[in-house]
Order: structure tokens, then C-alpha cells, then sequence
């Protein structure tokens, strides 16, 4: 009894055992799709479905990109040939842009220097060359009025897209209709100018619809339009000043003289020039002083800077278009601190094109503290100095504004009262 339990109890394990392998034994099939980059693995069982993505690096020479870290690049290029190294360079482009580009491409030219450069004896071997080489000869001659080739010839429009188009239309009512059919080439050509449509008529249609001056004759809407005549202006007269009398009535003092115009006369010497500086802070009756374009240098300028400090009546300045230094521009708005009668100084388009941020300061400084000037001309780059000195010109327009119609209310009450006690 005892023996017939235990091979019962064997019996038992091992069903239990079968049991356990048939539960662990499952169907699997397994699908791999390889590529240069990934590895995709499909795995079905009875119970579930799991896939999986591996990614692998990429290879060179059959090997992992990694394991080209630790070569020594050095000691390989030590263990070339001189016409292995030759052969790699040929091969790559070292992204270096301090190299030249002989060095960087892989063209070598063998042949050797023929001496420098001639671009006269370079552009006729060229054109020598270009007329000698014979033509490629032609596979069909050419035949006036033959096509050689195949013709294209447009795909045939869809019948729905032209049944469409025809079946477009427009009611604008009876009104409007009969007033285009009636209308002349000249009044639609006209409308269209009206309603924008300038694709329709040429430039000369299209300005005399505007100007209403009538269409022009023989043009219609595929008359073809010519260039406007350019308007001849005679030239302006050479400045007719005589340079010797004019100083010689500066230095007299002469009461007629409010205006010296020497504008555009280059052939003035700097004796001349120093002259007429010289004699400045004497005259009391000059006020306005234009030396634009007379060559003026800092030699010069320097010694009209020294006469407007003494002048008593010049009100208007200009020396624009001169040889003039951006400090020697400084000492001249400087000059004007102890002019109080300049009300206009000019003096852009000079040598130097752009003064500069350390000038335009200073001259932005002196114009804050100059409180009879009304108009500057020169040309300043930075905001901050334009701003400037714009607004304190129009604080001294507007404070000279000011003092203006006090002393004309002053009078109008003066006058009054002088009336006044002239009926009592």
C-alpha cells in the first residue's frame, strides 16, 4: 500500500510537470527586418504581441563610428607616403577659409609660369582662340521657313471649362448697357482710367483721362506710346560778381551791400579770401554772406571763424560745399556763441562726409547754449544730436515768437493810449 501511494504521488508530479511545459511551450515566430540603421523584431506568442526597434549606429569600413575616437590621427598620417598624403588631399576640401583657393580644390596645374600677367595679351589669346575653334557642326541644316524639331502644340482645353466661360455674364440692366454701346474707343478709354484698369491703356492714355486733355489721336488700345519729349531748361549763367570790387565795397562800408552772393566762383585766391575776412568786422551794413562752392580750406575757414566773432550784422552764413575739416565746422559754430546776430549757418557737404559722434556732440553742445541761432544746415548721423538740436532751434523760434508779439501788443497799446490822450 505504501509503495502503490508513492507511485501515485511520482505519477502526480510528473502529470503536474507535463502540465507546466505544456504551459511554458508556446508558439513563436519571430520576423526581423534588417536595414543600414534600424532592426525591427516582431515577437507573437499565444497570449501577446511585443515589438521592438534597435537602433544601431552607423558603420564605416565596417566598423562603429565610436571606435574612430581613439585613433591617433597624427601617427597615421606619419605612417603615409608623400603621394599618399597627395592622394587624400586631392580627396578632401579642409572647410578652412584662411587657405587659398589653389589649396583647397583638388585641381593642380603642371604647367609652368609663363611670366606676370597681361590682360591685354589674355583677352585676344581668348577671343583668337574662340574664333579659330570651328562650330559643332549641325545634324539638320537650317532652312528658312522649315521648323526643325517637334512643334509644340497646346493640350485641347477641357469642353467643361470652355462651356463655362461662355456662360459667364454680366447684367449691368438696360441702362448701362446701352451706354457702352454707345460709347466712343476715346469715353471707354477714359472709364478705365476712371476705375483703375491700367493694364488696359498705355501711360499717355492713362494721364490724359486724368488731366482730362482728350486721348491722344491714332493711339486707340493698341497704339503703342513714345517717350515724352525732355524740356530743355537753359543752364544758369556762371556767377557774374566781380570778387575785387566786392571786397573793396566791404571794406568801404558800403550801405547798399546787404547781400554778397560768391557762390560757385573757384577761381578765388586765399589772399583774396583773407581780404575780405579782414575787412568783415568793420562792415555794418552786410548780412548775409553766401561762400558756397569757392574751394575754402581750414587755413582759410579759420579766419572767418576769427571775423564772425567780431561781426555786428551778418545774419545769414553759408559756406556749404567746401573743403572745410569736421574741428574746423566745430570753431566755426563755436564762433557764433559771441555773434548774437547769425540767425542761419550752413555748412554741410564738406570734405568729410560723416562728422563723426565725438563732433556731432560738441556741435550739439554749442548749439544748446547759442540762443539766437534759428536754422542750422548740417547734416548730423545720430538721432540723439538731430533731436537735439532740433528742438532747441524751435524753443529759440518760439521764444523769438513770443517777444515779437509783445512788442507788437506793446505798440498797439502805446498807439492807444497816445490817442487816447490826445481826445481828452
Amino acid at each position: 500500500m505504501a509503495d502503490t501511494a508513492k507511485d501515485k504521488d511520482v505519477i502526480d508530479q510528473e502529470a503536474e510537470e507535463v502540465e507546466v511545459k505544456e504551459e511554458t511551450t508556446t508558439t513563436t515566430t519571430t520576423t526581423k527586418k534588417t536595414s543600414q540603421w534600424h532592426k525591427t523584431r516582431t515577437t507573437k506568442t499565444s497570449a501577446t504581441t511585443k515589438t521592438t526597434t534597435l537602433t544601431t549606429p552607423a558603420k564605416l569600413y565596417g566598423k562603429d563610428l565610436s571606435e574612430y575616437d581613439d585613433v591617433d590621427v597624427e601617427s597615421l598620417l606619419a605612417q603615409l607616403s608623400p603621394e599618399e598624403i597627395t592622394i587624400l588631399a586631392k580627396e578632401v576640401d579642409p572647410d578652412d577659409n584662411f587657405l587659398p583657393p589653389d589649396q583647397r580644390n583638388s585641381y593642380e596645374c603642371t604647367k609652368e609660369a609663363t611670366g606676370p600677367l597681361n590682360r591685354k595679351q589674355l583677352i585676344e589669346h581668348i577671343n583668337k582662340q574662340a574664333i579659330e575653334t570651328p562650330d559643332q557642326p549641325e545634324f539638320e541644316p537650317f532652312v528658312q521657313g522649315k521648323v526643325r524639331g517637334k512643334k509644340w502644340v497646346p493640350p485641347p482645353r477641357d469642353a467643361r471649362d470652355i462651356e463655362a466661360e461662355e456662360q459667364i455674364a454680366i447684367d449691368m440692366g438696360e441702362e448701362y448697357e446701352h451706354a457702352l454701346n454707345d460709347a466712343t474707343q476715346e469715353e471707354i478709354i477714359d472709364l478705365a482710367a476712371i476705375l483703375g484698369f491700367h493694364s488696359m491703356m498705355n501711360q499717355d492714355q492713362y494721364h490724359a483721362s486724368l488731366l482730362n486733355k482728350g486721348q491722344p489721336v491714332g493711339l486707340g488700345w493698341d497704339g503703342i506710346t513714345k517717350s515724352t519729349q525732355q524740356k530743355l531748361f537753359p543752364m544758369d549763367p556762371p556767377n557774374s560778381t566781380d570778387v575785387e570790387e566786392s571786397i573793396k565795397r566791404v571794406k568801404d562800408d558800403d550801405s547798399k551791400l546787404i547781400d554778397l552772393n560768391l557762390n560757385n566762383i573757384k577761381n578765388i585766391s586765399d589772399e583774396k579770401l583773407e581780404q575780405l575776412f579782414a575787412a568783415l568786422p568793420q562792415n555794418e551794413h552786410l548780412e548775409v554772406l553766401s561762400l558756397t562752392n569757392v574751394g575754402l580750406t581750414d587755413k582759410t575757414a579759420l579766419l572767418l571763424a576769427a571775423a564772425i566773432e567780431k561781426s555786428k550784422t551778418l545774419r545769414v552764413l553759408n559756406v556749404e560745399t567746401n573743403f572745410i575739416s569736421p574741428p574746423v565746422i566745430v570753431k566755426l559754430v563755436q564762433a557764433l556763441l559771441k555773434c548774437h546776430t547769425i540767425e542761419e549757418f550752413r555748412a554741410s557737404n564738406q570734405r568729410s562726409a560723416v562728422l563723426g559722434n565725438k563732433i556731432e556732440m560738441e556741435i550739439t553742445d554749442l548749439v544748446e547754449k547759442n540762443s539766437s541761432l534759428l536754422r542750422l544746415g548740417l547734416h548730423l548721423e545720430f538721432n540723439d544730436a538731430r533731436h537735439r538740436v532740433a528742438a532747441h532751434l524751435q524753443r529759440n523760434i518760439d521764444r523769438i515768437r513770443k517777444d515779437l508779439e509783445l512788442r507788437l501788443q506793446f505798440r498797439f497799446f502805446n498807439n492807444l493810449h497816445r490817442k487816447s490822450t490826445r481826445i481828452q
